[in-house]
């Protein structure tokens, strides 16, 4: 009986306890409302019951307290108050319900818990009288909060990975007064809690342990992981919001270690190993043939017909000619006879065939009237049936364009900035030169004064605020300017406001930026906000002190694009950008933050783009102009301003363009000059004015720049647009080529007339040779016809097949090279899906065929005519003039570079110890690799898409921090009356880009993101695709597959090219693999020389390597020719003869003229003529006329290929008896 009495004396003792523990700290609010909030009044007795009012809001906001008579230390004010303050906070934690019940449950046992006395301590009071007993008599103005470290950290973890997707941060980031990645459970409990933020009427003191302490309980209640769900019906965060959820992140693979042998790039190891090994091998051959030609044969150049038993390297050309050499013989001789018969029938018939050719040239160019130009890099560089382009016009047709972006940079070149001392006391903080108060206040000036500017369009007044980008329109109107004059509203008063005690500026400018950028590192950008505890709301602009209300921004709107980066009250955007010095990806982590070291200030003005809507565009282009126009004539000293328009690029274009004019004059003049020079063979002084060829030389530019005009003619009746690439590079490129073709025709006719320097009419022997050719009886007065036909049919014989049959002519080589090297060429860079390169590959292809049309037939007609003039002895141009008498019969001299290269070069090229040399040396080139409170749930199916459009519709505002409008508005494709998604978007960011790698790589990575993503969430039953969108992906997407686009392209060409020549080459398949191998070689060097000089290995480039290999075939298959059909007595004197009669005409006729063409170029304005023409084209003239004059003759007389046994004996047999076998043989 003592025991039971005892025990029921310990559990009444034990209640009373545990009630006389039960009792409040306050209850109700009361005092006077400090910038709208109110203290809470000091109440010491236990916990009142909650009238029922306010029974449903506490089991909305604190469900755990909702139990017996429901007692509590809080009224329906308090939790009226609490409910208001917990809106937005709702909206950004409410995506993880683990981490928004964890925050529920920390401000529920801080405003209602009846055990408030247990971890709550007012430190400070002030007295109060208030008419309701509950409430006391004082006011608390401090108080200490003991809260469980453990629940601290548990609240921290469950938050710590929750998005706020609109801004691409965490919401942290928005709450703690610093950056996510530094908040932590205590510094975020201690920002909400303290009054200096400006949110709280007093401050809350959070004091952390597991442990009583002080005589106090901390506050400990159980709490939620973000993995696990709050009720039975939820569920727990996504794996956007909570880390566990997701499981273990995919870890990227690390990137290629590098191949490395001895610590060495493996491949340069491999190389010099392999060229070293080449090097012995090839030594050890020749000095084991040297060795035995010692011993066996006394020289290399014994003479066929020498009484030694043998002679290296000789070839014996009597005996029967093979299949292949007849067949060879018999297609050469068909062209050679169907080419004499055109070309005398063009001489002897000139009028008819220039009247034709007139009328042809007519036609064609009357197409021009329907030319329509592109200046559009997008429509330049972008095929529009490649992915990135088909994505492009998807998302701008279902999501309207990118905006247009118009930006400002501001220096200050004259301003040294200056130095902050904060008072009362701190360091001193350096201002960059255009953050200080005379430079902010200019710059807002002509930031104002662009605001104003307008702009005419079709009798219309344009102005930015018709045009600029407004997301919060059609609410609210006003433009979004990124600009840090943003953080001083716009205003020269705000910029202007400080605060002087009357000795010390306490506060100014200064104070304001180093406080707004601070908040923008952090993620916490608001100026004012409702939510005591969580925002700031006025901030001051010297976060602790409070000295002014005016705040960064002018509303707490959820931020829509960047950390720094939203639309203001006023619609105006928060975005600034200040270039900081070393600010890089090697240094600008080490000063990414230190914002007030700026050295210049961007400003950019979004304008809206409009997707099939030419009048908007053009109206936006309009003001673009007017913008342009305005900062060009901006006159002040202290700013130096850069700018850049949407249009900016096109501008640009047309610039280079219009600059470029001179350079092309100049470089047709020069072609002029050469042509004149090269083509008269002036003998006399005294014959120079008939000899010359200025006449005729002025009809082959005309002919050359009537096959550009025919081309763009042609393509415009197809309605095809031009590029100014077409019209500024194809007459480069035809002009060239044209000038080569007309310099060899001449050349040729010259040679074979001048040899002796007796006129065509006095050589009754070579006269009957050419008449021989013909196979037809021709009169006397049909001479210059005859021997010109027999000329154009050797030489459209020799360039269709690269081919001439005999050493002296040596520059009739025309048609085929012009047929397969040039022509096709051009129409294989067809192949190209960028459709800049396809249209000038079409045009410089169809341009290069009418060169070779009317090459072939007016300039044929000229060619005779000027014959005649020259023969009658009629001055050039004043053809009717008779010029000084001369001695017809008086030789005229050879060409001083014929005999150089007969005479000096080829000898000492090919001597003995030369040979290896040229061979070693020829391989070293550069290697080139080079994311309701009724809810509880997330709305879904026909829920979701009733609030959807609501959402869409809504601004961003204090009660709605995430309305969707401004971030979301444009983002969502509503269909069946809103009853539907179809596409959606959202943003997210690249990292900075700094060069074409690293955009390369951020396109080639996005696309493997979207790709995983598409498969994770494709079904069945929905046919789901994802994809990245970013205006700079259609440029870029070319690189992906230029390795690959580059090996195809070259390698067609080379098999082209090496098909065509094994045919006209007389099926020489060995001559056709000498010649691709050294063309190679050329490709190889060129790679290396784009390495050097920096060149990229883009579409242009591509370009221009695939035209090398045309250009190559110029310069290898002469010697190649000549080589094969010499009859000297070995592969050594072959090469020399080959070298000896080519050489000459290579380098004049091919090599010089180019260089006259390019050389020009480098004078150029424009980038894209210096990098990818002048350096690409010098670059192939150079290495083209190196290998073919200095390495194919020495690999000739090597591993040259035997002589076409029926070739020889046919030309032999065609010379026998004639005046041309003398003079071949001279």
């Amino acid at each position: 009986m003592a025991a039971r009495c005892l025990l029921s004396a310990v559990l009444l003792s034990l209640l009373a306890a545990q009630a006389s523990s039960q009792h409040c700290v306050w209850y109700g609010e009361c005092g006077e409302p400090t910038e709208g909030k109110r203290y809470n009044c000091e109440y010491l007795g236990p916990p009142i019951p909650l009238p029922k009012e306010g029974y449903e809001l506490l089991q909305q906001l604190c469900p755990s307290l909702y139990y017996g008579n429901v007692s509590l230390c809080c009224d329906v004010q308090q939790l009226n108050t609490l409910n208001s303050n917990l809106q937005l906070p709702l909206q950004f934690l409410s995506r993880c319900p683990s981490c928004f019940y964890n925050l529920m449950t920390l401000f529920c046992e801080l405003t209602c818990s009846p055990q408030q006395s247990e971890f709550l301590n007012v430190t400070e009071t002030e007295p109060y009288k208030s008419s309701d007993q509950n409430k006391g008599n004082k006011s608390i103005t401090a108080m200490e909060y003991f809260i469980g470290e453990s629940f601290a950290n548990a609240m921290y973890n469950a938050c710590k990975d929750v998005e706020a997707p609109s801004s691409n941060v965490k919401a942290l980031g928005l709450m703690c007064g610093r950056d996510a990645q530094d908040c932590n459970a205590t510094n975020w409990i201690q920002y909400m809690f303290n009054k200096d933020n400006g949110q709280i009427p007093f401050t809350i003191t959070p004091l952390f342990s597991d442990k009583p302490f002080l005589q106090m309980i901390p506050m400990n209640n159980a709490t939620k992981g973000c993995n696990e769900s709050v009720d039975e019906d939820g569920s727990p965060c996504s794996c956007q919001d909570c880390t566990m959820v997701c499981g273990e992140k995919p870890v990227p693979p690390p990137p290629p270690q590098p191949w490395l042998i001895w610590g060495f790039d493996a491949m340069a190891i491999i190389m010099w190993l392999a060229y070293a090994a080449f090097v012995l091998l090839f030594s050890a051959v020749v000095i084991g043939a040297w060795c035995y030609r010692k011993k066996n044969i006394i020289s290399e150049y014994a003479p066929i017909d020498s009484t030694l038993a043998y002679s290296v390297n000789s070839t014996p050309i009597a005996g029967e000619p093979s299949c292949f050499d007849r067949i060879g013989e018999r297609l050469e001789n068909c062209l050679r006879v169907a080419f004499t018969k055109w070309g005398s029938f063009c001489v002897r018939n000139p009028w008819t065939v220039i009247f034709f050719s007139l009328a042809a040239i007519a036609v064609c160019c009357a197409g021009m009237k329907y030319v329509h130009i592109t200046t559009d890099p997008v429509e330049l560089w972008s095929d529009p049936h490649s992915q990135a382009r088909q994505e492009k016009d998807y998302f701008d047709t279902h999501f309207g364009p990118f905006f247009r972006t118009e930006q400002l940079i501001i220096t200050a070149p004259y301003s040294k900035g200056d130095m902050y001392s904060p008072v009362p006391s701190g360091d001193d903080v350096p201002f960059g030169p255009p953050l200080t108060f005379d430079i902010l206040s200019q710059v807002l000036e002509l930031q104002s004064a662009i605001e104003e500017l307008s702009a005419e369009y079709h009798n219309e007044t344009v102005m930015l605020k018709d045009i600029c980008l407004a997301p919060l329109a059609p609410y609210n109107n006003n433009c979004t300017i990124l600009s840090v004059l943003n953080y001083f509203q716009n205003s020269w008063s705000v910029l202007n406001h400080s605060v002087s005690d009357g000795f010390f500026t306490i506060a100014d400018y200064h104070t304001h930026f180093l406080y707004c950028v601070k908040l923008c590192g952090s993620g916490e950008l608001f100026s004012c906000s409702p939510i005591p505890a969580l925002f700031p709301c006025k901030v001051s602009m010297y976060s602790p002190t409070g000295f002014f209300s005016e705040g960064c921004v002018r509303t707490p709107l959820e931020m829509n694009r960047s950390a720094c980066a939203q639309p203001s009250e006023d619609g105006q955007g928060g975005v600034y950008i200040l270039t900081l010095p070393g600010d890089n990806a090697e240094t600008g982590d080490q000063v990414r933050d230190h914002y007030n070291n700026a050295t210049a200030l961007v400003i950019t003005f979004p304008v809206n783009n409009f997707h099939n809507n030419t009048e908007k565009t053009n109206k936006a282009k309009a003001w673009e102009k007017a913008f342009i126009e305005f900062v060009k004539n901006y006159n002040n000293t202290n700013l130096s301003i850069a700018f850049s328009t949407e249009r900016s690029v096109e501008d640009e274009i047309n610039r280079e363009s219009a600059s470029d004019v001179t350079t092309v004059l100049i470089s047709y003049a020069l072609m002029f000059v050469y042509i004149s020079l090269a083509l008269g063979n002036i003998g006399h002084c005294s014959s120079i004015l008939v000899d010359s060829k200025v006449s005729l030389g002025i009809s082959g530019i005309l002919i050359v720049l009537s096959s550009v005009a025919c081309s763009l003619g042609v393509f415009s009746y197809a309605r095809i647009p031009l590029t100014l690439i077409v019209i500024e590079v194809i007459p480069f490129l035809v002009l060239a080529v044209g000038v080569d073709n007309i310099y060899i025709i001449v050349q040729t006719l010259q040679v074979t007339v001048g040899s002796s320097g007796i006129p065509i009419f006095k050589k009754s022997k070579l006269l009957s040779f050419l008449l021989m050719a013909l196979c037809e009886g021709l009169f006397f007065e049909e001479q210059p016809v005859v021997f010109v036909g027999t000329i154009l049919g050797f030489v459209q014989l020799h360039r269709m097949s690269d081919l001439y049959p005999n050493q002296h002519n040596i520059q009739a080589r025309y048609w085929t090279r012009r047929s397969y090297s040039i022509v096709y060429t051009p129409l294989i860079r067809a192949l190209s899906s960028m459709p800049a390169v396809r249209t000038f590959s079409l045009f410089a292809g169809i341009a290069v065929f009418f060169d070779f049309l009317l090459q072939i037939t007016c300039f044929v007609s000229l060619l005779g005519l000027d014959i005649k003039r020259q023969e009658k002895n009629r001055l050039d141009i004043l053809c009717c003039v008779p010029g000084c008498r001369r001695n017809r019969g008086s030789g005229k001299p050879k060409s001083w570079l014929f005999l150089f290269f007969k005479k000096i070069y080829s000898p000492i090229l090919l001597k003995d110890w030369l040979r290896p040399i040229v061979v070693f040396v020829d391989p070293l080139c550069i290697r080139c690799r080079s994311f309701t409170p009724e809810g509880k749930r997330k709305p879904e199916g026909e829920e979701f898409m009733k609030f959807l459009p609501m959402f869409l519709s809504d601004n961003p505002n204090p009660k709605c921090g995430k309305g969707g409008h401004a971030a979301y508005g444009s983002a969502v494709n509503l269909l069946s009356n809103n009853t539907d998604v179809g596409a959606t978007y959202f943003m997210t960011y690249h990292t900075v880009l700094h060069n074409s790698s690293d955009f390369i790589d951020a396109l080639r990575k996005a696309r493997m993101i979207t790709k995983n993503i598409t498969e994770s969430m494709d079904t069945p039953s929905r046919n789901i695709s994802v994809f990245a969108y970013s205006v700079f992906y259609v440029f870029y997407e070319q690189y992906l597959t230029i390795v690959d686009d580059t090996v195809f392209n070259l390698s067609v060409s080379l098999a082209a090219i090496f098909f065509v020549a094994v045919i006209l080459l007389g099926f020489e398949v060995w001559s056709a693999v000498l010649m691709c191998v050294t063309i190679a070689m050329i490709l190889v060097n060129m790679f290396g020389v784009m390495w050097l000089w920096d060149i990229s290995l883009n579409a242009v480039s591509l370009v221009n390597l695939v035209m090398c290999c045309g250009i190559s075939v110029e310069f290898c298959s002469h010697v190649t020719r000549a080589f094969s059909v010499s009859t000297k007595g070995n592969k050594v004197q072959r090469a020399e003869d080959a070298l000896a009669h080519m050489g000459s005409s290579v380098f004049s006729g091919i090599t010089l003229t180019k260089f006259v063409g390019i050389g020009v170029l480098g004078l150029s304005k424009s980038q894209i003529f210096k990098v990818f023409y002048f350096r690409m084209y010098l670059s192939m003239v150079l290495l083209g006329a190196a290998h073919g004059l200095i390495f194919l003759p020495v690999l000739l007389s090597y591993v040259g290929p035997r002589v076409n046994k029926a070739k020889v004996q046919a030309a032999q047999e065609r010379r026998r008896g004639t005046e041309q076998e003398r003079l071949f043989n001279h």
